[in-house]
Order: C-alpha cells, then structure tokens, then sequence
C-alpha cells in the first residue's frame, strides 16, 4: 500500500479508505478498551491519531511505542469517536522502523523551554513549535525566488570566500590553509599570505552586494540568496555567526524605484506565507499569545502575530526623510519625558525603540525612512547634493524596528574614490568594484534583507536562533 504524507491523509483521503501512514510517537495513551497512538510526519502542525484495541497488539509490540519511536501504521481511515480530531486510522498493522527509549528520549511529551530545545537542535524540529517554524521558512524562501523570477530577476550566487570587506567592519571569519601553530611568516615577521591557498588574505563573506553590483551592470536586474558570516562577538536576541541574506540589486533603479521594490517585495513574500501556511501560523499566533500572558502589561505586544502581518501587508508604508523623523522623535512625549533609553538628535543611528515608535504609536503603520547623514552609513551609497546625507533607505516593522536596509549606489567614481577614501578602504583594493564605474556608469540600486530577520518577524519567535535550523552564536557550533 503506497504510503501517504499525513498531511493529505487529513485533507484528502475518504473516510473508508486504507491507508498507511508514517512518523513519529508524540503520545501514547492506554485506557480500558483501548490504545491511542499520535503520530506526526512533519508534513503538518497536526498529529494524526491511530487506535487499536486492547489486546490487539502484541505486549512486545506495544511496549516498542513510545514517544519518539519511529512506526508504520496501516488500516482503515474512520470517523474519529472522540473530541479533537475528524478523523483517525483503524490500526491493523504496526511496524517498528526505530525504538526511543523512554528514559533517555528527550522530548517526552510536555512543555520545554526554547532554551533547553537550543541544546538538542538535532531533535527540536520534531516539536511542534520548530517543526512550524521550518514549514514557515521553507514558504517564505520559495516565495523569495518565485517573486524575483516572476518579477525579471536572475538569480546570482556570490562568493562565500572573498578577499573584501563590504561592510567595512572587519569582523570577518579567516580562511586559510596555513599552519595554525607556525605560519610562514614574511620578513617583517607577519604571516606571509602569499603562500596561502589563494596567495592572499581571505575571508567568509558578509556581503554578496558588492558581487552582485557587478551582475547587475551586465543583467539589469540580479539577486542573491545564500550564506552570510560575521565575527561579531555578540550574544544577543537579534545576531548571528552565519546567517542567509537577500539581496536584489538593479540597474536603472533610483531611490524610489528601490522603495517601491522592497515594499511590494516583502509584502508578497509575507502574504504567501500567510495563505500557505494558515494552520502553523494560528499554532504560532496562539503560542505567542499565550507567551505574552508571561510578560508585564508594559512589556505586551498591542497586536498579535497574525495581525502584524495583515498590518503590514493592508498598509501603504509611509516615507519620510531621517530628518523629518529625527522632528518627530524630538518632539515626543517619550523623548520629553526622558523615557527613551537612548538619545535622539540628527547624526545618531536610530535604535529600534526610536524605530518602533514611529512604527507602532506615531504612524501606524509600516515605515521607510531615507536620506540618512552620510556618516553614519557605508561607503558605496549615493552622495545627496546637501554633502551631508545619502540616498539610503530603512524599512522598518512593528516589533523589531528595521528589516531592509538599502540605498540608490554612487555611481559617480571620482565621489566613490574619496569616499573610501575618508573611511579608509583603498581603491586598489576593490579596482574591480570601481571599474563598473569607468566602464559605462549608470544609475543602480539595491538593498538587503537579512532572511532570518524575516523569518522571525513572521512566526513571532523572540530569539533569532530559533528561526535557523542549526545557529551559529559565539562559543556555539556543536550540530
């Protein structure tokens, strides 16, 4: 009998039918007359439940059930007897792929913190709450290509091992083939890249951007999707080692071209994952609710999950320049009261409390903001005429301030070239970068959108290493 996901089980099979099914023990629940088994594939949030009657299965058998053993059910699909489910499997047969041993099995079937569940990640997707969440992820990286294909963009990979630095940070990992203990070292008494694998320093990636600056002066329209890595010493909430960025960059693209992008973009992306994944995202909805009874009044989301993401995707975004929102912030009551715990005056970078203000009590709805002061962000965006600011933009969420961050590039090389300058990075460096720039200019733009950054604005999780299969943090690298 040829076996089928739970899934269409549930939605497809005629009560009547045979039908086999195979997953994973949630429960076991013996009574009088009966043994009921939950059993889960990860096809779906929902288990389906299989029922024997006593003594209808042999006590070996029955002995190997527990949760977390791995089974093959046949029988026949009919209407449930009881409350919680429409309907369930008559079992006729029963085979054991893999025991789990009750005493050691990890997830018995009970309430386990998120923290806990960050020490076995190798189990955690067969709770419900991670097996949601990657069903969710999966959606939104399909929606992801489908809308830059459906949209003329043509899918870029950029190198994982470069030898630039995009952001400018320094916080890269090093790749290299050398001696750990003894290096070749040059005369100076440094270590001596040259005999290194590529002959040169080398590091994992933080950016595909500039790469992808490069595909867009020859294809018009390209995007990157893949790994991204920053040694950035940080334990918190909202950073990680190794992460998935998007990147769409565009010749011919101007700042409000670039706007008018990112917004239908992300709310494309998020709508598809609200219509394909409907019954993980009301599992998501309700544990979020139920988390956030934990929490002080002050400390509560005014809105659920499911209603952040019909508030961003029902909303016109609004646009104002940094300077407009600097105006609004100043004059505040939480600035005038001194309730914001970090100060607002033009040239700061925003934090996401000043974002989130302008989100969710000023505005209502989604924001962009452009035109930050030039000093505070990267090189490669295009100068303004005013000397002060450039053409960046921020699109920024309820509940954790920015998403996207972007800009029209400068595509003018000599105010390139003495912008690297002023920061520091020498031309020669990036000759290739600037050749894009000798070599037939235009007007381009792009942005990025950190993939985990979206993943868990749309499941309501609090924590971004519970919205990637295996997080990389610093001292954390065990699966």
């Amino acid at each position: 009998m040829s076996y089928l996901p739970i899934q269409q089980v549930l939605k497809q099979a005629p009560v009547g039918t045979d039908v086999t099914i195979k997953g994973w023990v949630r429960t076991k629940r013996e009574s009088k007359n009966a043994v009921f088994v939950a059993i889960n594939d990860g096809s779906t949030i929902h288990n389906i439940q299989a029922v024997a009657e006593t003594g209808q299965l042999a006590e070996d058998t029955l002995k190997l059930i527990t949760t977390g053993a791995c089974v093959a059910i046949t029988g026949q699909l009919v209407e449930s007897q009881g409350a919680g489910q429409a309907v369930e499997v008559k079992i006729a047969n029963v085979q054991i792929y893999g025991s789990a041993d009750p005493e050691k099995y990890p997830l018995q079937p009970k309430r386990h913190s998120l923290e806990f569940l960050r020490e076995i990640a190798h189990l955690r997707p067969r709770t419900n709450t991670f097996s949601a969440i990657l069903r969710v992820r999966h959606a939104l990286a399909f929606a992801v290509h489908q809308y830059f294909n459906d949209n003329g963009f043509y899918y870029l990979n950029t190198p994982i091992i470069t030898a630039s630095d995009a952001e400018g940070a320094g916080e890269m990992f090093r790749v290299t083939t050398l001696d750990a203990i003894k290096p070749p070292l040059t005369e100076e008494g440094k270590v001596d890249y040259s005999q290194d694998f590529f002959g040169r320093e080398t590091n994992l990636t933080v950016s595909g951007q500039l790469e992808g600056e490069l595909g867009a002066m020859a294809l018009g329209k390209i995007y990157t999707f893949g790994p991204t890595f920053r040694a950035e010493n940080s334990n918190t909430t909202r950073h990680l080692a190794e992460f998935w960025m998007i990147e769409p960059e565009m010749a011919f693209h101007e700042l409000e071209d670039n706007m008018n992008l990112a917004e239908d973009f992300v709310k494309t992306v998020i709508r598809y994952a609200v219509q394909h994944c409907a019954d993980d995202l009301a599992f998501l909805d309700n544990r979020l609710k139920e988390e956030e009874k934990t929490r002080k009044k002050e400390e509560q989301s005014e809105m659920g999950l499911l209603e952040k993401l019909q508030f961003v995707i029902s909303n016109e975004f609004v646009r104002l320049t940094y300077t407009e929102a600097i105006d609004i912030l100043v004059n505040s009551k939480p600035a005038k009261k001194g309730q914001f715990q970090y100060e607002v005056k033009w040239g700061v970078d925003l934090q996401s409390e000043h974002e989130r203000y302008l989100v969710e009590k000023h505005f209502k709805k989604p924001v962009i903001l452009t035109n930050y002061p030039r000093e505070i962000k990267a090189f490669y965006m295009k100068q303004d005429a005013d000397g002060k600011t450039v053409r960046a933009m921020d699109v920024l969420f309820p509940g954790i301030g920015e998403i996207i961050g972007g800009s029209q590039r400068e595509d003018d090389l000599d105010k390139l070239v003495a912008r690297m300058q002023e920061v520091g990075i020498e031309p020669e460096a990036l000759w290739w970068y600037l050749d894009t720039r000798r070599f037939g200019s235009a007007p381009h733009a792009g942005f990025g959108l950190g993939f985990e950054r979206l993943v868990l604005f749309v499941t309501g999780m609090g924590n971004i290493r519970d919205v990637i299969p295996f997080p990389r943090a610093p001292k954390s690298a065990e699966f």
